[in-house]
């Protein structure tokens, strides 16, 4: 799978209707794929930067392994806490917190049937996300390495 595919479909799903107003459960829809749009994103990173990326010789379980560990929950715990995020680049940072706020987001979109998406904003949150991809991947693989490590792994402060 590759990251920036779930944003043209977020894009699709937003743009479906060109006859009026898009529908609800589209606009629902875009919400979900750009949240995993990002965590496609960084799962992708970590099992790269872990067990290596394409054209390196790699064991094809271990990587799976490596993409199917980051968890949703905890990678969202991790980019919320600012004392440690604040020791990556910008670039780090700023995925961090669009990956925590779309994780809200899909929570909101998938779960919350009362809950109020305007397609403008929506747009703008796909905008966003494909940015903060686009950046994170340019971030220097010792980073992405030590980021890939600070999400997956337990913190141990002794």
């Amino acid at each position: 799978m590759k990251p920036l595919d779930f944003i043209v479909t977020a894009r699709d799903l937003v743009h479906a209707n060109n006859k009026g107003r898009t529908r609800e459960t589209n606009i629902r829809r875009a919400v979900s794929t750009t949240y995993y749009a990002l965590f496609h994103c960084l799962a992708t990173s970590n099992a790269n930067m872990l067990v290596g990326g394409p054209g390196a010789h790699r064991s094809q379980p271990a990587w799976r392994q490596a993409y199917r560990a980051l968890q949703h929950g905890i990678a969202r715990q991790r980019c919320e806490h600012q004392g440690i995020i604040i020791k990556f680049p910008d670039e780090i940072q700023d995925f961090a917190e669009r990956f925590a706020d779309m994780q809200k987001k899909r929570h909101r979109a998938d779960y919350a049937p009362d809950a109020t998406f305007f397609k403008s904003d929506v747009i703008q949150d796909i905008t966003d996300a494909e940015d903060v991809i686009h950046c994170f991947n340019s971030v220097p693989a010792r980073d992405r390495r030590a980021f890939a490590v600070y999400v997956l792994l337990p913190l141990r402060t002794d």
